[in-house]
């Protein structure tokens, strides 16, 4: 900022501008409101099928976020524009001023050129009118003069600098449509700038050059920082990915990092998480720092660090992204080249890699494995981006044509041929996971246990370990397809799951959110179910979107694997009963339609679903068996604290649904207060359900497993009596037999899945 724009700015066109945003945000404002309150509502109130479901309600989702982002975008800059304008007219007064006061001192300031000034004489005393006495001043005051100028074209120009590089930054962000970034002033924006800049800079340093305290006050800053847009764009831009591969690398070498890795190495792993969390962060920002960075680590993963290193990029990569959200499509990309790194150093998968060697570094400070294999981290990150996740498992590892040695007899005529496979088939299948330790020196299935979160977030649509919301789309072909392939391959080789039962848990939610559609597998009665006055299987077990298509067959030997992990047994197990509950609320309701009516005769609906209900837990049940078997006590032990631990995490949230859109929640039972989960029919099913539970492990403990199946049998035609119970009196409708024929029609099914398992699944059964 020169001296003399800032003495003769004018202000007129910037008010202008202001005022034009500040129109502008009070509109978008309006628009948000209007997209949420009126397109969004309505869209989540919709009863969306087909093709509706998976795009257009999307859609809409999208829409009102974008909406969301316009807003918060245009705030923030209109924030910054007032602040700077608001600065710059107060160092103009300032000036103007130190101007006014340097007159009455007979003092002038004059431009040198080039932005320069100078302080001189106003009038010379030989030189004044006669009778006019000059002011008289000092060399100090010229001086006090000079500098005091300076210091307000200096923070002048601080104001004006900084607030161009927030707004370009800003801007910058988003390539197409706008970014969430939000800043109340242009204070806050600069401080992320300076802040990115000052901790980048300390990441920079050699490992044994940094002190202490700087690693103190990084750990520190990106904890506070990670989730700042500008601030995590910035500093990854600065730091650059050869310089963020340098950084982790050197870190965790203890040549080079010798006073850090003594005084703070039990810090590494907060350091890991927050570095991770803040490279998630700025790989959703499109500027062109970002865009290079991106580029430049997709690049880098398959070479070594350094000419004195033979770890690869991905291997030290991978484990800056075991938490937070990272760019879809930086992970399509990443993800693509470290297939072809994988094929590369496994010969196309025919042996293993990525052993843990005795002189190689420790990438991962978790405690959880050691990191070297790149495969675990990245799939915690594609856990975390389930769009990039369902990409990735759909896409091809090796083809028919390419040199590889996996075959299978497809025809079934004794002659075996190459197979293609998908990423999935070889992670899921055929990958052989090297062996590594934990920090206590135990075996690490942290590789195996990621995969299977990665598998959750794909074939769910959400990140794994959290619930559906009446956000989350409907499950798309993609999705479809590959929980399809999962249920085939584990009915195949159930080993794939039980040998890996902590795998469970991530298996269990999947299948928790596949329930409509492996209802519809195991209802295959001709007689009963089919097109005419005795009901379409689709319409008792309706689907949003695009339904996965198994057989009788395969979901029942699928859904007794899951049956034999505690974890999967529980989410099933009480995902079935929710879901069960939702939808004799649904189809009792007078109100649904004739044309969604699965029969005019309520009796055979609630048999119906109660049989569907009740071959589903007696499959499970069979399948807690055969693990039980042998040590009953302490795997008894292991279920029990899954149905606790299950409790918590299903209890409140809106669950499953019933398949007709996720904003289905079950009506508000009589005398319940409305608003909450748990008083809704289903709510007060589940509450009914852990208390019978809790009875149960009270008093069972050490129970024989034919116990268990009793009391389980009996447990399950009493909740079925009790859904229909509640769902009538919800809707106010007479009882009458219902009551009968949901406990007839749950004892059918809990029956039928004992010779169904036994003819479907004899190689999965033992004798007990």
């Amino acid at each position: 900022m020169d001296f003399e724009t800032l003495r003769f700015a004018k202000f007129g066109l910037l008010d202008e501008a202001i005022t034009d945003w500040s129109t502008m945000v009070t509109n978008l404002a309006d628009l948000e409101k209007d997209a949420r309150e009126g397109l969004k509502a309505k869209a989540d109130k919709a009863n969306w099928a087909g093709d509706n479901a998976n795009v257009t309600r999307e859609f809409v989702g999208k829409t009102v976020h974008e909406f969301d982002d316009a807003h918060k975008q245009a705030k923030s800059l209109w924030s910054i524009l007032k602040d700077v304008r608001d600065e710059l007219k107060g160092y103009h007064s300032e000036l103007n001023a130190a101007l006014e006061r340097a007159s009455g001192k007979n003092l002038t300031v004059t431009t040198t050129g080039g932005g320069g000034f100078t302080v001189t004489m106003n009038i010379h005393p030989d030189r004044a009118a006669k009778g006019t006495t000059v002011p008289d001043h000092s060399q100090s005051d010229v001086t006090a003069l000079r500098d005091e100028i300076q210091k307000i074209l200096n923070e002048a120009t601080e104001s004006d600098h900084t607030a161009a590089v927030a707004l370009k930054a800003l801007s910058d962000q988003a390539d197409m449509g706008f970014t969430g970034a939000e800043y109340r002033d242009r204070d806050s924006a600069a401080n992320a700038i300076k802040e990115a800049d000052r901790l980048s800079a300390i990441a920079k340093k050699n490992p044994e050059d940094l002190t202490v305290k700087e690693f103190d006050q990084l750990n520190a800053g990106l904890k506070k920082m990670s989730g700042d847009e500008l601030f995590a764009a910035r500093f990854t831009e600065k730091l650059r990915a050869q310089g963020t591969l340098d950084f982790w690398a050197g870190l965790n070498d203890p040549r080079l990092a010798r006073e850090i890795g003594r005084e703070r190495v039990d810090q590494y792993d907060e350091l890991q998480k927050n570095l991770s969390l803040t490279l998630a962060t700025a790989t959703q920002s499109d500027s062109r720092g970002m865009i290079d960075w991106k580029r430049e680590m997709v690049d880098l993963g398959s070479q070594p660090i350094s000419k004195h290193s033979g770890t690869l990029g991905f291997q030290v990569m991978s484990n800056l992204m075991r938490w937070g959200n990272y760019d879809d499509q930086f992970l399509k990309s990443y993800g693509s080249e470290l297939i072809k790194t994988e094929k590369k150093f496994t010969d196309n998968g025919r042996h293993g890699a990525w052993t843990h060697m005795g002189m190689d570094p420790f990438l991962n400070r978790t405690g959880t494995d050691s990191g070297t294999d790149p495969m675990t981290g990245f799939m915690k990150a594609l856990s975390n981006s389930p769009d990039a996740a369902t990409d990735f498992f759909s896409d091809t590892f090796v083809t028919k044509d390419e040199d590889h040695d996996f075959e299978e007899d497809a025809d079934k005529n004794g002659k075996n041929e190459k197979r293609e496979l998908s990423n999935f088939d070889y992670l899921f299948e055929e990958r052989d996971w090297p062996k590594d330790q934990n920090d206590k020196g135990k075996e690490s299935v942290t590789g195996r246990n990621s995969m299977a979160l990665a598998l959750e977030a794909a074939t769910t649509g959400h990140p794994a370990g959290e619930m559906p919301t009446a956000d989350t789309p409907a499950h798309s072909p993609q999705q479809a397809k590959l929980m399809e392939r999962l249920v085939a391959s584990i009915s195949e080789n159930s080993k794939r799951l039980t040998d890996y039962s902590y795998m469970g848990d991530s298996i269990g939610q999947i299948s928790s959110e596949y329930l409509p559609d492996m209802n519809r597998a195991m209802a295959d009665d001709p007689e009963v179910l089919q097109e005419g006055d005795n009901g379409d299987v689709s319409k008792l077990f309706p689907i949003t979107g695009n339904p996965a298509e198994m057989n009788h067959r395969d979901t029942t030997r699928f859904l007794l694997a899951v049956g034999q992990t505690p974890e999967g047994y529980a989410q099933v197990e009480l995902g079935q009963k929710q879901y069960m509950a939702n939808l004799m609320d649904y189809h009792l309701n007078p109100d649904l339609p004739a044309d969604q009516r699965f029969s005019s005769e309520k009796n055979l609906t609630v048999s119906q679903i109660a049989y569907g209900s009740g071959e589903i837990a007696g499959t499970l049940a069979i399948g807690r068996q055969e693990e039980v078997a042998g040590d009953a006590e302490e795997k008894d032990k292991a279920y029990g604290h899954a149905m606790t631990q299950t409790k918590g995490a299903i209890s409140g949230g809106i669950g499953i649904g019933i398949g007709v859109g996720t904003s289905f929640i079950a009506t508000p039972a009589v005398g319940a207060a409305v608003g909450g989960a748990a008083g809704t029919v289903s709510g007060m099913l589940l509450e009914q359900i852990f208390k019978d539970y809790e009875g149960d492990a009270k008093s069972e403990a050490g129970a024989v497993m034919a116990e268990h199946w009793e009391n389980g049998r009996d447990n399950n035609f009493k909740h079925s009596q009790e859904a229909v119970i509640l769902a009538a009196k919800a809707h106010g409708i007479p009882l009458e037999d219902l009551a009968t024929y949901a406990r007839t029609g749950a004892r059918d099914g809990f029956t039928d899945a004992g010779p169904n398992t036994t003819a479907m699944g004899p190689d999965l059964k033992t004798d007990i």
